[in-house]
């Protein structure tokens, strides 16, 4: 059951800083409340409340909201339009289907001057004949009724047929309490065997059950012959139950015709929350350790205890592994693809965890290597010396194979072009020659 509390009001009040006192404006719709508390108390100063799609059976605890001009209650389980009258300023009111027969509970709704626009369509209320003259000629403040804007024309017309209506309105209200009246009587004997049915599965569940007790709803009472057969019927039809599936149990309620009513949406909203705890009470706590020594990777899954390993089924792929727990999946994708065939499951003795070991397909090289130990700055520099002393370095020295570059080689000349010849060198003659001069032909002529 949802409820309205401090926490979930301030969560959704981050558009005023988390500030409740002085919030305007507050949206709990879709929130499972049952029951309308503590909003008129924290919030003095709203203006608008949405409270769609819930739960709420009963309008109450929001008559000190002077300042609401907008109040939204569509799809809730309300019967009759009540505890408004403090609502000073209440302007626009939605009840879009909800479940209200009480059409002459719109009375009090006369004390709401400022009242223009009201929803009522998908209300029992709302297939009455003169329906809607009823409610224009009762609200004459209404300006739109039913997303409808309301003529003077038709105003007029109402007032004047308002006696008549109002009979036949009594009348179609005395008929659909009388046909409440079963619909609760009815819901009520339901809820009580599916009680009796839950104890009783209960009970048989429980160890050293042998069968021989048959309990009821007051008291326990020896197994006799003559509840024999009735026992029987009664587990045949339990094992007939429990060999459904999940999805199967599913479809026959989804599937299963019910009237629209509040207890049917109660019963819906049970159902899912039913099924929201088995499925947290169904999660395997598990943990994947990846063994980077041994090359392998570890699931650890939390099986339960005294389940039999015929109940389990295990699925081992290159890129994931799948476990099947009673029909139930469990799967998760491997950080590193590993190879199946060499793959291995085990469960523990003492916990009955499922530990599945899987080696992972690339092969890893260890190499034994020692640790180098720290050596002082001394001795590494000895070290350092000895190693440059038993280096031999050869320089060549002779100076015979010493020669200039030869530049005429540093650009290279494509191998099709014609080499030059060089020319002979030519002496030049003197006009006057030194007798001391010897011509050196080693030296090249001076152009």
């Amino acid at each position: 059951m949802g409820r309205i509390t401090e926490e979930l009001i301030r969560k959704n009040a981050e558009h005023n800083n988390c500030e409740i006192f002085s919030l305007e404006e507050l949206s709990l719709h879709q929130q499972e409340i049952e029951k309308l508390e503590n909003i008129d108390k924290w919030c003095r100063d709203l203006k608008i409340l949405y409270l769609q799609n819930n739960l709420i059976a009963k309008i109450e605890n929001i008559s000190r909201l002077k300042k609401l001009q907008y109040l939204n209650l569509a799809l809730n389980n309300i019967e009759k339009i009540e505890n408004l009258e403090g609502c000073e300023g209440l302007e626009k009111l939605d009840l879009t289907v909800n479940f209200v027969g009480e059409l002459s509970s719109i009375k009090i709704l006369q004390y709401n001057v400022h009242l223009k626009e009201i929803f009522l369509m998908g209300n029992p209320c709302a297939d009455f004949e003169g329906y809607r003259e009823f409610v224009i000629a009762t609200l004459q403040q209404l300006q739109w009724l039913d997303g409808k804007e309301i003529e003077r024309s038709e105003r007029i017309q109402a007032l004047q047929n308002y006696p008549e209506i109002r009979g036949k309105i009594k009348e179609q209200e005395k008929a659909y309490c009388l046909k409440r009246a079963k619909e609760k009587e009815e819901a009520q004997r339901k809820l009580q065997e599916d009680e009796e049915k839950e104890k009783q599965k209960e009970n048989r569940n429980k160890p050293g059950f042998n069968g021989r007790w048959y309990t009821d709803i007051n008291n326990t009472v020896p197994y006799s012959l003559e509840r024999k057969e009735n026992y029987q019927q009664l587990a045949k039809k339990e094992k007939e139950v429990n060999k459904k599936t999940q999805d199967e149990l599913d479809k026959e309620f989804w599937e299963k015709p019910t009237l629209f009513t509040p207890e049917s949406r109660l019963e819906t909203h049970r159902y899912l929350e039913k099924q929201r705890r088995d499925q947290e009470k169904s999660r395997l706590d598990f943990s994947l350790k990846d063994d980077e020594k041994n090359n392998q990777i570890v699931l650890d899954l939390a099986v339960y205890r005294f389940m039999d390993t015929s109940l389990i089924d295990v699925d081992v792929q290159p890129t994931y592994v799948r476990v099947m727990v009673k029909g139930k999946p469990f799967q998760i994708v491997l950080p590193a693809e590993v190879k199946p065939d060499s793959s291995c499951a085990k469960r523990s003795q003492t916990t009955g965890h499922l530990m599945i070991t899987m080696p992972k397909v690339g092969e890893v090289i260890l190499v034994n290597r020692k640790a180098n130990k720290p050596m002082k700055y001394p001795e590494r520099k000895k070290l350092q010396e000895n190693k440059r002393s038993n280096q031999i370095e050869k320089l060549e020295v002779d100076p015979s194979k010493y020669s200039f570059p030869d530049v005429t080689n540093i650009v290279q000349e494509k191998k099709n072009t014609l080499e030059r010849i060089p020319a002979k060198p030519q002496a030049i003659p003197c006009a006057e020659e030194d007798p001391d001069f010897e011509d050196n032909l080693e030296v090249p002529p001076l152009i």
